[in-house]
């Protein structure tokens, strides 16, 4: 007897706006694999041509505003986008005409920016920081997911927690903490809201859990839970879930996806 064919069951969409890292471990790759591995769709666009691996950045070519547009065209056309996450973008003009079209075209979209400021080998995007005109894009987001040097650098203060707080007063902030100290063995990211903390996410410090793009894997995760209808909350509770299975999951810096046990 043949076997039967399996179930065939439809899944929400996610729009991943990123750079292509060749090794796949950040960016737009390492995005559509943790939105699939999370139970979403993963519809990706370019943003950025890099030339790198988890250990070595050599160079970036920027993908123009125009050709970032006509790629999302067809997708949102076609599929029904609840949720954007945005990852390495050349400028802060880029990423204003780029809110502006969204939010023309989708009106009511959760939007995530990651705020890739610099690469996990060390080569520097921006010079963004508190004296540029970065607040008030914050307001038209959904989600900001920095780190603890990226919150210093957008807020323009040296304290990453008062970084965060002031950054949350503009838009939900997902302060991601491995920066941060650990106590007791213990890291924590915190969901902050209105200027204060309402969430944190504590987990075991991991050996050898420093991966590449793991903000890029992070935000992708928050984005999967939105897609999938969790309120903010949960979802950012469920992307630290999938953190910890993924740095656990290799002793390189290159992790591995695979849905959460």
């Amino acid at each position: 007897m043949p076997e039967m064919p399996p179930i065939q069951t439809e899944r929400p969409y996610a729009l991943s706006i990123a750079g292509l890292d060749p090794s796949a471990g950040a960016g737009l790759l390492a995005d559509v694999k943790t939105l699939e591995a999370c139970g979403v769709y993963g519809l990706g666009v370019c943003t950025a041509l890099t030339m790198q691996h988890d250990s070595d950045f050599r160079a970036v070519d920027w993908v123009p505003l125009d050709r970032i547009i006509a790629q999302c065209e067809p997708l949102f056309e076609r599929y029904p986008i609840d949720v954007v996450k945005i990852g390495l973008i050349e400028s802060l003009d880029v990423l204003a005409n780029l809110l502006d079209w969204l939010q023309g075209i989708a009106p009511g979209v959760s939007i995530i920016w990651d705020p890739i400021l610099k690469a996990s080998a060390g080569f520097s995007f921006h010079q963004i920081d508190g004296r540029s005109p970065v607040l008030p894009l914050l307001a038209r987001l959904s989600l900001l997911t920095p780190n603890a040097p990226e919150a210093v650098q957008l807020a323009g203060t040296d304290q990453p927690w008062a970084a965060a707080e002031q950054l949350s007063a503009y838009c939900p902030v997902y302060l991601k903490g491995g920066h941060l100290p650990t106590h007791d063995g213990q890291v924590a990211d915190y969901l902050l809201v209105d200027g204060y903390g309402t969430t944190s996410f504590p987990a075991f410090f991991i050996a050898n859990g420093e991966k590449h793009g793991s903000g890029c894997v992070l935000s992708a995760a928050v984005a999967a839970g939105l897609a999938r209808g969790l309120p903010l909350p949960d979802a950012c509770r469920t992307a630290r879930r999938y953190m910890n299975q993924y740095l656990a999951s290799s002793p390189t810096r290159l992790g591995f996806h695979s849905t959460i046990a």
